[in-house]
């Protein structure tokens, strides 16, 4: 389930002259060299801007590739809300969050949006009146999702009112959304039952965004955000419900936590209901609960309340796990998922 960047691979070619085949090249003068950040992304079999007379992949186009592979396991690190940004990105499927840019609007822009999804998948959209909607659960090109996101947010920032935005592989040293948000700015997702905030009118919605409305809508898990605590997530399922709560916490040290707890049967978050294991998605985790089907978002919310504290009093403990413990925590990583 994790996502994973991939370059393309090209064949080597060899020089098949033999030295009396060879001919006499005449002689050219070397081009000037430009500085790193004057460099464009070319072809990678293409001779690289810098007049170096190589081809960009075994020049500058080194850093390029080293920047699509190499994982940002906490992209969201440093942001306002980490925890929700990693639940709206893997979790949630209808919602949105008011951006804050570091400096400001710009002129002919009147908010800035996240979005879970989009229309068809885009990767945003500058709307007619301006506005921007930027998409989260979109692949990425490297692997950065903060700087792809990042580049995304710049070109809707310029796009013509009206039109989306395409993906596309983002420069190795471009900004990263962590450069262009206010760091002191809310973060305060609202969760909606469908997707009809894709458009301010419905009824009037094109043929293909009316029909991927209906698709998206179809597919939606009803899902509520907790009010008592950050980051955790209701939703309901055919056969039971769940709660899918993000932690800041560093792993291992959450994971010694939960497992105090679960050997001491204080794991629950009520009657019938389970701590069942945990998701890893974008250097997080993710713990979820199996509900019974009776449970809605508003029955868990003081059960969740009294939970927090339960584990804020396990995560202070350092003395070693006891034998029933060990066991426990080996039960919870074995139910582990990693999404990302």
């Amino acid at each position: 389930m994790a996502r994973t960047a991939r370059l393309p691979t090209y064949e080597k070619r060899r020089n098949r002259e033999t030295p009396t085949m060879a001919k006499k090249r005449p002689q050219t003068k070397a081009k000037p060299q430009l500085i790193d950040g004057e460099i464009p992304v070319v072809g990678a079999r293409e001779p690289c801007p810098c007049g170096s007379g190589r081809r960009y992949k075994a020049c500058h186009g080194r850093a390029a590739a080293h920047a699509v592979t190499e994982l940002v396991h906490r992209p969201f690190e440093g942001l306002p809300g980490e925890c929700d940004w990693v639940a709206l990105r893997e979790l949630v499927p209808a919602a949105t969050a008011e951006l804050t840019l570091r400096d400001g609007l710009p002129e002919g822009v009147p908010s800035v949006t996240l979005a879970t999804v989009l229309p068809m998948a885009w990767p945003a959209l500058r709307r007619d009146d301006g506005s921007v909607l930027l998409g989260l659960q979109n692949d990425t090109a490297s692997g950065d999702i903060s700087r792809d996101l990042a580049d995304t947010l710049l070109r809707a920032l310029e796009a013509e009112p009206g039109t989306p935005v395409q993906g596309r592989r983002a420069p190795a040293e471009g900004p990263r959304l962590q450069d262009l948000l206010d760091p002191e700015g809310a973060f305060q997702p609202a969760v909606h039952s469908g997707f009809e905030f894709w458009v301010p009118d419905a009824e009037n919605a094109t043929p293909e965004v009316a029909a991927s409305l209906e698709r998206a809508n179809a597919a939606a898990i009803p899902t509520v955000r907790l009010s008592g605590v950050d980051a955790a997530y209701w939703c309901e399922t055919p056969e039971k419900n769940h709660l899918r709560w993000v932690m800041p916490h560093p792993e291992e040290q959450l994971l010694d936590a939960l497992a105090r707890l679960h050997a001491a049967g204080r794991s629950s978050l009520g009657e019938g209901t389970r701590l069942v294991g945990s998701f890893r998605a974008h250097g997080l985790t993710v713990p979820v609960w199996d509900l019974p089907s009776a449970i809605s978002a508003k029955d868990v919310e003081r059960p969740a309340t009294e939970f927090a504290e339960r584990l804020a009093a396990a995560l202070a403990v350092t003395e070693p796990l006891t034998p029933e413990e060990r066991r426990a925590r080996g039960g919870l990583t074995n139910r582990q998922v990693t999404l990302s």
